[in-house]
């Protein structure tokens, strides 16, 4: 119903103002599950926070794994710590089907996603399991993880960025 000079009543425009801020305050999940893409099927797993579903590459979102050639130090032997992290993500993998939202693209075009085998999150779970480190989110699971020393954090190890710095890749 409308009053006087055809404005709409005064509660209406607080309902609006209201719904708006609460999506303001929502701001970047709301905007990440409208523009996220679902990919959901069988993965291949190419190291420790990549894999490949249904022909898509994805990059783990908010983690850095070791890379497959990476090593890590336990006292005075070396240790696979990058075949280490592939092989947690294979097991993660297999605990069910895959879902991935892929929320954005990297630099190598690859898809930023965050996954679940069933009702487990993987990037969340590697991080905790100190599989891999956290690259912009899950800090409190790498910190809970570096504090228990599990995974890497039980070895002397360089984060991923530093490694791949000092290896640089050969391949074109």
């Amino acid at each position: 119903m409308l009053r006087g000079r055809g404005r709409p009543p005064l509660w209406l425009g607080l309902v609006i103002v209201m719904g708006l801020a609460a999506l303001a305050g929502a701001g970047r999940e709301v905007t990440r599950w409208l523009r996220s893409e679902r990919i959901t099927g069988a993965a291949e797993v190419i190291d420790g926070d990549s894999l490949r579903v249904g022909g898509r590459e994805l990059r783990l979102e908010g983690i850095d794994a070791p890379e497959y050639r990476q090593t890590c130090r336990r006292g005075d032997s070396e240790e696979p710590c990058g075949r280490h992290a592939r092989e947690a993500l294979v097991r993660l993998i297999a605990s069910g089907p895959l879902h991935c939202d892929v929320d954005a693209t990297d630099r190598y075009g690859r898809g930023l996603a965050t996954c679940r085998a069933g009702s487990v999150e993987i990037n969340r779970t590697l991080v905790n399991d100190g599989m891999a480190v956290a690259y912009g989110r899950y800090e409190a699971e790498e910190a809970a993880a570096r504090a228990a020393r599990r995974g890497v954090w039980a070895t002397r190890f360089q984060r991923p960025t530093d490694w791949r710095a000092s290896h640089p890749r050969t391949d074109p």
